[in-house]
């Protein structure tokens, strides 16, 4: 044995002899092992040990807890190859089990050395110890976990019966089939499929219209009736509803802020993004692209900023006291999580606080990955900001995107013209002698610092407060053209990777005090100059008494701050005069941070070159031309919404290591990028959002083409390929159909161009999908879970579609698009928000907001809707990859007795009452609105006897009777 190192102590008792029994035991029983007397069959050991098939299972189940990656007892971890095998690991010896210490300790007597140990859980069974043998014998090789292998180009494979397949996947799923020997199910009725397909494309029940369309298109050519149904459906508006509803599940929509407060945020325009990029078949590169970094694209439009909102969703706290920065940290380890999630199909959130416990992710790989998203604008404030001004008509959205480039553009050429005046040191001429003072108990003082003096406050800041700030003028200075003030930070170390609180200036005034003379003599200015183009505050606001806005540094100050006042017309100055400036604040945040100016100095000018601005032609022009094009702007009504926008380079935030994940805690500073285990990014370009993007969807990524194919599959069949969505590594489950799984996402990425209509094209035209759902009892026996895809796919309709279905069906769906979130009919007693002005103003019986689609509905993630709730969609706190459904009396009172479905059961009987003269007509119609089929005898007599033993007189109120009973039927409640 080499290198047994002590800390993994080689094992006793092991006999030489045992090992060679074993395995000459399984050469010479043709691969076959008895199991113990527990196990009555006889398992066949494959011929060749697979390390992704047959012994990484085995190491996630039994080993990993101690030797994985957060826990590596005697610095073993069955996650990495070089801790096991050589040249750097010691644990196994390839090719030679009785050299191997593993073989030797899982095989030991002594309950001191055997692995894993007795009070660690189930011991090996005599498979797993004869794999684990088998596999050390072959060679102990070692292979990259699946899904970080890059799927290939593959050629389908043969089946006997090549006529069933109608798509290349189809002989993927006949191949399974055969081998199990196993028959497909028959092919389900066309009227099951169409509404089956309409509910999976737009999640509503096809029209009596649309099915006897079909029915009359089918007779004349089969497919091509297939076909133009789901061509129709892919081009209908309500598809990208149905899927931005499966989308806003893993990106945590919600029109609420979470946490504490949990109040309102102003997002939905993301929300009508995503349904209409998916309409337009945006491809899911590109839909990538612009949600992760749409601000980085070249001239982004104004989708482009929508897009990158689906990371201000993150949870974000209004209650006063709490720490901004821990809380904007929060919201970026939350963008990492779901990131992963969302585009990966990986847990990474674990690798916050500890390196992987099952997959090759080490802990600061964490925090290179978070270094992405350190670098954004956005702080956990009320104001949301940075945000976008977005037309609510999106229509005028070209118009509006044009109008804010080019009063971007002007802006930054006036400022340009304006910023060398305030940045010639020759121009200006600072003060010496200040006193300052202030209206309540914030303390200021004044220190030299060089050729000026400079004030700060000391202690606690009181809300609204003015600093005065008094200096004689120089003796040399006879007349005044401006006054620059220049704001510091308290701690300008700190200032960029430790900020503090800014301040907004809401109203500047200034005087001079001339000896001889009472009254001061109040300036008047012309405007504000300020040392960047684009603040978040009109700087200009500053001039307005009647204003609380203005020059600031919002909402933190990274770097000293400059603002220039220039004056309507030169004043002279007389000799002993005094300059008074009299700065306001009446901004502060959380109820208690006031954002007041606390160090800063001043200088005054006698340059006529900033008069000069003031009587220049061509610079008067643009100054008017900027306002005018402001005002257009004005004219298009908008919306603020989120977004993200990156910080300058000067300003970026160092990212460390944070130990134990604890933000205060902080390890190494490391630099943006991805884990080890999958592809780099390129080298030479710049490592940020954009190059994430583009890493994320490039052909080299393993992962992002299979885990959006497994999502599109699971909505369709229930089930996804690989059955944990959320979790693609070793600890999820494998595929069940690995070569299946591999040939989509090619396809997907290099023939379909991303395309998700494409897919679902030939998915729902598959004639997999076509099957029945019929459960046959040979398949309940073998494959309950439908795992072979021996059957069509049958199970309960999401909350979403459970509602809008009835809507539609009873004739009350209000099919409009778009808009500020609704408020449905709700339980009373169920809106109770904690501390929030939050109102949900139910429309009344008969408006048409009161029948919104579901995607439609205010998320408030505190109170989540009731109905939604009960069938088991998410509260949108965090992401969520796949909703877990459930089978409860809850669902069954819901649908029985909600407001909603109560009308939808009265508007169905007055449908099934104009319909026909007769109540088995009547009956026989309501049957088939709901079901898209008609009934049978049987059914039609058992509702007929409900609709005659009903006791009211009144035949509107026996049909709204048998009318509930339709919506709960299974049929309805299932596809």
């Amino acid at each position: 044995m080499r290198n047994s190192k002590t800390q993994f102590i080689a094992y006793q008792g092991f006999s030489p002899l045992y090992c060679g029994m074993i395995i000459a035991f399984l050469l010479f029983t043709s691969g076959e092992i008895a199991l113990g007397a527990d196990d009555s069959a006889e398992v066949k050991l494959p011929e060749k040990i697979l390390f992704n098939k047959h012994i990484r299972p085995i190491f996630t189940s039994h080993c990993t807890a101690c030797h994985g990656g957060v826990k590596q007892a005697g610095e073993v971890s069955f996650v990495y190859r070089d801790s096991v095998l050589p040249p750097d690991g010691w644990v196994i010896e390839p090719g030679d089990p009785e050299s191997s210490s593993l073989i030797g300790r899982i095989n030991s007597d002594d309950p001191d050395e055997v692995m894993p140990p007795p009070e660690h859980g189930e011991s090996l069974s005599a498979l797993d110890i004869a794999i684990l043998t088998e596999w050390v014998r072959q060679g102990a090789k070692w292979e990259d976990h699946w899904a970080f292998t890059r799927p290939e180009k593959q050629a389908l494979p043969i089946v006997d019966e090549a006529d069933w397949c109608r798509q290349g996947l189809d002989y993927y799923v006949r191949s399974r089939l055969e081998k199990e020997g196993i028959q497909p199910s028959p092919e389900t009725a066309p009227e099951r499929w169409l509404r089956r397909v309409s509910l999976d494309l737009i999640g509503l029940p096809p029209s009596l219209e649309e099915r006897q369309s079909f029915l009359n298109k089918l007779k004349a050519n089969n497919e091509s009736a297939y076909t133009q149904v789901v061509d129709r459906l892919l081009n209908s508006p309500h598809f990208g509803e149905r899927w931005a509803s499966v989308w806003l599940d893993q990106v945590r929509y919600a029109d609420s802020k979470g946490l504490g407060l949990d109040g309102r945020r102003n997002i939905w325009k993301y929300r009508d993004w995503v349904i209409s990029a998916i309409n337009s078949d945006l491809p899911y590169d590109e839909f990538t692209k612009k949600q992760i970094a749409g601000d980085l694209l070249p001239e982004p439009t104004i989708e482009d900023y929508i897009a990158t909102a689906v990371h201000r969703l993150t949870q974000s706290n209004e209650e006063g006291g709490t720490d901004d920065e821990e809380f904007r940290i929060a919201a970026v380890l939350d963008r990492v999580s779901t990131t992963w999630q969302t585009w990966q199909g990986m847990t990474f959130g674990c690798v916050q606080c500890h390196s992987h416990p099952y997959e090759p992710f080490q802990h600061d790989e964490f925090y290179r990955f978070a270094a992405f998203f350190n670098n954004t604008s956005d702080t956990d404030l009320n104001e949301e900001w940075p945000v976008l001004q977005i037309p609510l008509d999106p229509n005028n959205y070209e118009d509006a995107g044009r109008l804010d480039k080019h009063i971007s553009d002007l802006r930054t050429e006036i400022w340009r013209e304006e910023f060398h005046l305030l940045n010639d040191s020759q121009a200006w001429s600072p003060l010496t002698n200040l006193s300052a003072y202030t209206n309540n108990a914030t303390k200021v003082e004044v220190e030299r610092n060089g050729n000026h003096d400079e004030f700060h406050t000391v202690g606690t800041i009181s809300r609204n407060s003015d600093i005065t700030l008094e200096a004689p003028l120089p003796e040399s200075l006879s007349q005044l053209t401006a006054i620059r003030l220049t704001a510091l930070p308290l701690d300008p170390q700190s200032a960029v990777p430790d900020s503090e609180w800014g301040f907004v200036m809401s109203h500047i005034s200034a005087e001079l005090l001339i000896p001889g003379i009472e009254e001061p003599q109040a300036l008047n200015f012309e405007r504000l100059i300020i040392d960047e183009p684009g603040p978040f505050y009109d700087p200009q606001e500053s001039l307005n008494a009647k204003s609380n806005r203005g020059f600031s540094a919002y909402s933190r100050i990274h770097h000293p701050r400059q603002a220039a006042l220039i004056l309507k017309e030169p004043v002279l100055v007389p000799d002993g005069a005094q300059l008074r400036v009299t700065l306001k604040h009446r901004v502060y945040l959380l109820a208690s941070f006031a954002l007041i100016t606390k160090r800063g100095h001043l200088a005054v000018s006698n340059d006529q070159r900033f008069l000069d601005l003031n009587s220049n032609q061509e610079f008067i022009a643009k100054r008017n031309q900027l306002k005018e094009l402001q005002q257009q702007r004005k004219v298009l009504k908008s919306t603020a919404v989120p977004v993200l926008r990156e910080r300058p380079e000067h300003l970026g935030r160092p990212m460390h290591v944070f130990i134990r994940g604890l933000f205060l805690t902080k390890g190494d500073e490391v630099t943006p990028g991805t884990p080890a285990s999958l592809p780099p990014l390129p080298d030479g370009i710049s490592h940020d959002r954009l190059a994430l993007a583009n890493w994320l969807v490039s052909p080299e990524n393993p992962l992002t083409a299979r885990v959006a194919v497994n999502r599109v599959w699971a909505r369709l069949f229930g089930t996804g390929i690989v059955a944990t969505e959320e979790d693609f590594g070793s600890s999820g489950e494998a595929p069940s159909h690995p070569e299946l799984l591999d040939y989509l996402a090619w396809r997907f990425q290099h023939e379909l161009d991303w395309s998700t209509k494409k897919l679902l094209k030939e998915l729902v035209l598959s004639s997999t999908y076509r099957q029945s759902g019929k459960v046959r009892p040979e398949l309940l026996e073998r494959d309950s879970e439908n795992r072979l895809l021996a059957r069509g796919p049958r199970y309960r309709l999401s909350a979403e579609t459970v509602r809008d279905q009835a809507l539609a069906v009873s004739g009350l769906l209000n099919h409009n698009m778009f808009g500020p979130p609704v408020h449905p009919p709700i339980p009373d007693g169920v809106w109770q928000p904690f501390q929030s002005s939050d109102k949900w103003n139910t429309p009344e019986e008969g408006e048409a907001d009161r029948y919104r689609r579901s995607i439609y509905t205010y998320v408030k993630r505190s109170i989540p809707y009731p109905m939604f709730a009960s069938f088991d969609a998410p509260s949108r706190e965090f992401c969520t990859p796949r909703r877990l459904r459930s089978n409860t009396p809850l669902q069954a009172l819901m649908t029985l007795n909600d407001a909603t479905f109560a009308e939808c059961a009265s508007a169905l009987a007055g449908r099934m009452q104009e319909a026909a003269a007769t109540p088995r007509e009547q009956i026989q119609h309501g049957f088939l609105l709901v079901t898209c089929r008609e009934p049978r005898d049987e059914e039609l007599n058992q509702l007929e006897s409900l609709f005659e033993s009903t006791t009211s007189d009144q035949p509107t109120a026996k049909l709204t009777i048998v009318a509930s009973v339709l919506l709960n039927l299974d049929e309805f409640l299932m596809k």
